[in-house]
């Protein structure tokens, strides 16, 4: 479905958990696919996920909603340059980057 849409030649692209109900190493690949698609179409894309890995290996930067009313709580930017590659997802910087953001997600439940 994604392909399909892709050949409308879309500016921007919605995309809500689209690889929620996949396993974790088909979603990295997915993701690495994505990024791909992301450089040669050249759109914009509002990426809804759970995943803070996912988020932060997709993104320039973040949103975090606050509960109901869902509400922008945060805006994190993302220090990574594209193109990225499977192996960031290993670095420290980028596990760092993904604790920070888990901080604030625990630091939002707790209010």
């Amino acid at each position: 479905s994604l392909a399909r849409t892709l050949v409308t030649d879309p500016s921007l692209l919605l995309l809500d958990e689209p690889f929620a109900a996949v396993d974790e190493f088909t979603r990295e690949s997915l993701n690495d696919d994505l990024l791909t698609m992301f450089a040669s179409a050249k759109f914009s894309a509002v990426f809804v996920t759970h995943s803070i890995t996912e988020a932060v290996y997709l993104s320039q930067r973040v949103i975090i909603m606050s509960p109901r009313p869902g509400t922008i709580a945060h805006e994190i930017q993302i220090p990574f340059e594209y193109p990225r590659t499977p192996s960031l997802r290993y670095s420290a910087e980028f596990a760092k980057c993904c604790g920070q953001i888990a901080v604030l997600m625990r630091e939002m439940q707790t209010l």
